[in-house]
């Protein structure tokens, strides 16, 4: 076994990725991701048991999110960023441990590594597997993809200059008790709770970033076409970095498009005054290997969803910023005053070719809480009459497998009284079928990324509250929710902190539930799997 990971909806046969990941990461990138993750254990050990006060420790909250999110499938290819992380936060939590009397700290907090060999060493010794009992394996790891996603989100919200402390002390938290051989299945799983808890409170943070920068969503039909410009093309999910890009590109003659995550973009007012900011090229981020090809202009990365490409053609031309990373790309750091530099993108779109043609037309987005709200009457209407029987909420990601032809299908065929809320790639799935509209309301209402899954959740309390029901589970929605990687499982565990039962997740359930801890969800929360789309539909019905 070379590695061994099983944090996404992909890996080998549905257990773990051991020879090389299903993603395109190499073992060395796969077992030092577990080593940065190690030490981010003893970080937290330190600071939860020196009772250090998170409003102290500066720059190392920003450093833990970017660390975690280092990790989050499809963001880093690059061993030697990996390992030049490993060592900036094995630096911190020396210095931080220095500061605080002795303490009986975890081997996390206090192991010593020289050199790459003895990363690696050290790393097949602490990976996942390291913890023996499979069902406390099972809910360490949920909690920590969890936090990944949690981080995420967090990282977003704190390129806008929006932050909160009691998130810092919570990530801290958590992952100090990963570690706390004393706390039973049953603390774990409360845990978990704990941490779609505070995912809903990152998820709010990050809403509260975006709309007080960039206005709230509006309904927004979105070019799919191109024009006869040079282009770049932007994908991930920051929009800091892609507001930036757009600022530096006026003027210039280069057209930028949006790829996968970034389609949501296009929906915020503040972007609407960019000329140049002109569609959305391709669909969602597994089809990226043959559409970066026809695309001919560079690509940046803001975020994950990276695939390593197979070109060398098409790797010359990709950039990363944040925490993105592929070995041979040029990465793009911010100054200290997070000001990116991207003329060398810029000045490279100038010398090549447009965009080819990949589709024509528009789609439609936008349908974010705010603009639900707007049309709260409409909606509420159409539920009295009869006009809208049921509600769907099919958020989350895409991903390769063929299975996943399942969600395109379902969606076809749910009957024509039906709305589909969505947020997340798993969008591009069906958002080009024409399914109509029920009294003017499309049938497919698109919030935005998938941290806007808040949204989703916001409209079903909106709809709660407007309809007096005791139980948010009494609506007639129906949540049958595809999942790709770590930001899904916290939007996950937000649901079922918020107490949303009987949620359908596919296109199989997550590898890292030990049979007992599947268990336990489908019988306190009802969680079940896809199966057939004729029968799935029949059930959900009700029919």
């Amino acid at each position: 076994m070379n590695m061994f990971c099983y944090q996404c909806q992909e890996t080998a046969r549905g257990t773990g990725c051991t020879v090389r990941g299903v993603c395109g990461k190499t073992p060395e990138v796969s077992n030092l991701q577990d080593l940065l993750i190690y030490t981010l254990k003893g970080i937290s050990e330190i600071v939860v048991k020196g009772d250090l006060n998170v409003r102290d420790l500066g720059t190392l909250n920003h450093d833990m999110l970017n660390s975690l999110f280092i990790t989050i499938t499809n963001a880093n290819f690059d061993d030697d960023a990996i390992e030049k992380d490993i060592i900036k936060m094995l630096a911190a939590r020396d210095e931080l441990r220095a500061k605080v009397d002795a303490l009986d700290l975890h081997d996390s907090a206090t192991f010593t590594v020289t050199d790459r060999e003895s990363m690696l060493k050290k790393a097949m010794a602490v990976g996942v597997l390291s913890t023996e009992n499979e069902d406390i394996r099972s809910l360490r790891e949920m909690i920590i993809y969890g936090l990944k996603g949690l981080a995420a989100y967090t990282h977003h919200a704190l390129n806008i200059g929006k932050e909160d402390y009691n998130l810092y002390a919570f990530v801290y938290e958590a992952l100090a008790a990963t570690i706390d051989d004393s706390l039973s299945a049953d603390d774990l799983v409360a845990l978990t709770l704990k941490t779609g808890e505070h995912g809903v409170k990152a998820m709010a943070l990050l809403d509260s970033a975006n709309t007080s920068k960039y206005g709230n969503p509006e309904i927004t039909e979105v070019n799919i076409g191109v024009r006869d410009n040079p282009a770049i093309l932007v994908s991930g999910h920051d929009l800091t970095d892609l507001e930036q890009l757009l600022e530096q590109t006026q003027g210039t003659g280069v057209d930028v498009y949006t790829h996968g995550e970034m389609l949501p973009a296009h929906y915020y007012p503040a972007f609407k005054k960019y000329e140049n900011f002109v569609g959305n090229y391709g669909n969602a981020w597994w089809k990226q290997i043959e559409e970066f090809a026809s695309f001919n202009g560079p690509i940046l990365f803001t975020t994950n969803c990276i695939v390593p490409p197979r070109s060398e053609e098409v790797r010359s031309r990709i950039f990363t910023t944040g925490a993105t990373g592929y070995p041979g790309c040029v990465h793009i750091e911010a100054d200290e005053e997070g000001k990116k530099d991207f003329s060398q993108i810029i000045e490279m779109a100038k010398s090549l070719k447009a965009p080819e043609e990949i589709e024509k037309g528009t789609i439609v987005g936008g349908f974010a809480h705010n603009q639900v709200f707007a049309l709260a009457d409409k909606v509420v209407e159409a539920v009295k009459s009869g006009a809208i029987k049921k509600f769907f909420v099919m958020a989350g990601c895409d991903g390769r497998m063929k299975s996943r032809e399942y969600y395109t299908q379902f969606a076809d065929r749910l009957p024509k009284d039906t709305v589909i809320l969505t947020a997340g790639c798993a969008k591009y799935r069906y958002n080009k079928l024409d399914l109509g509209n029920i009294g003017g309301i499309p049938r497919v209402l698109d919030a935005g990324q998938c941290n806007d899954s808040y949204s989703l959740a916001l409209i079903a309390l909106k709809l709660k509250e407007i309809f007096e029901l005791e139980d948010i589970n009494e609506l007639p929605i129906v949540y049958n929710i595809a999942w790709y990687e770590q930001k899904a499982v916290i939007v996950l565990l937000a649901l079922l902190y918020l107490g949303v039962k009987n949620i359908h997740l596919g296109p199989t359930l997550p590898g890292f539930l030990s049979p007992n801890v599947a268990k336990v969800l489908v019988e306190k929360f009802g969680i079940g799997s896809i199966g057939e789309v004729d029968d799935d539909i029949k059930m959900f019905m009700g029919a």
